[in-house]
């Protein structure tokens, strides 16, 4: 196997999450910094041939899941020919999405393949979605989330917790994964440019697993080589649910991920500074191999060599980093 993917640390990276736009139908604060966001023009982006073209790159060097993300990924026009074309490549393809789109896209993502999706929702309150979101669709979101359960869809619903807005909800959530086969993944509030994070608002793995531990038997599920999350079965309930604990307790020692943003950016790191143009000596017609090799060697030991897990002394204005919207998630 090519070593051209394994970085200083000795991680191998063979899991490359694209995003299709930094589009989006939802205005969630946490993601989008402005109502006003102007989006990239799309002769910034990668064209779906040559999206194609450079992730079938990336899985000749050993690439093995392709995530799909955004913005939403499924608000870009031409989203179901790249979901057919990646499908044809020999990858486990997934996306992340809002779930409002869900129901006209369910034949495609079943004729392509897909078999897992993580879908974004904060809350069960109808009033409170519309307040994170500035859009009133949870509804289309719940039943989505539903359609794809009854489908056979694995489905994984993405929460990111925040202090002061919505960790009443954490008990709500694993109520829902008793009756439905629901996976349920707490997100600790991380900082990106323009989505007003303060070290208060982070409700951490420990006081996660204290709120639902005081009403219910938790036991650890085993996790995989590069999960993540860690993972909870509540006995007797037909889902589970899981943290991912980036603040108070990073998994960075065995991540395998790289990021490629809707305009052709490499990002080694979710919270890396820096980032490698891929896209425009892709159309000058260069080999990006090179390129891509010497990005994952200057990955960063940790939270892209910015800050460390006492999170508590981030001082938010002085990350380097895009907005969530424009990395993907």
């Amino acid at each position: 196997m090519s070593t051209i993917l394994t970085d200083n640390y000795n991680r191998f990276h063979d899991y490359l999450r694209i995003s299709l736009t930094d589009n989006c139908n939802l205005r969630c604060f946490y993601c989008m910094p402005e109502e006003s966001y102007e989006f990239t023009p799309a002769s910034r982006l990668m064209q779906a041939d040559e999206l194609f073209s450079i992730a079938k790159l990336f899985v000749d060097l050993g690439v093995k899941k392709i995530r799909l993300t955004g913005g939403e990924p499924l608000v870009r026009k031409d989203a179901g020919a790249i979901i057919r074309q990646l499908a044809t490549l020999p990858v486990e393809l997934t996306l992340t999405t809002n779930g409002t789109r869900i129901a006209q896209f369910l034949p495609l993502l079943k004729e392509s393949g897909v078999k897992s999706l993580n879908i974004s929702l904060d809350t069960l309150k109808p009033e409170r979605f519309s307040v994170i979101t500035r859009r009133d669709q949870f509804q289309v979101v719940y039943d989505s989330i539903h359609q794809l359960m009854e489908q056979n869809f694995h489905v994984k619903v993405n929460v990111v917790v925040m202090k002061g807005m919505n960790e009443d909800e954490l008990l709500d959530f694993v109520v829902w994964t008793k009756s439905s086969p629901v996976h349920v993944r707490f997100i600790e509030f991380m900082p990106f440019s323009g989505n007003r994070w303060t070290s208060n608002k982070v409700l951490t793995w420990q006081e996660i697993l204290e709120i639902v531990g005081n009403e219910y038997p938790i036991v650890p599920i085993a996790g995989a080589a590069h999960d993540t999350a860690k993972k909870y079965h509540i006995p007797g309930h037909a889902g589970s649910f899981a943290i991912i604990s980036t603040m108070s307790n990073n998994f960075c020692s065995t991540c395998n991920r790289i990021r490629l943003t809707a305009d052709g950016k490499l990002k080694n790191c979710l919270f890396s500074s820096s980032e490698t143009d891929l896209l425009t000596p892709f159309r000058k017609g260069m080999d990006i191999k090179p390129l891509i090799e010497k990005n994952i060697r200057s990955k960063k030991k940790e939270l892209g060599g910015q800050f460390t897990q006492d999170f508590e002394k981030i001082e938010a204005t002085e990350l380097t980093n895009r907005s969530m919207i424009t990395i993907g998630g």
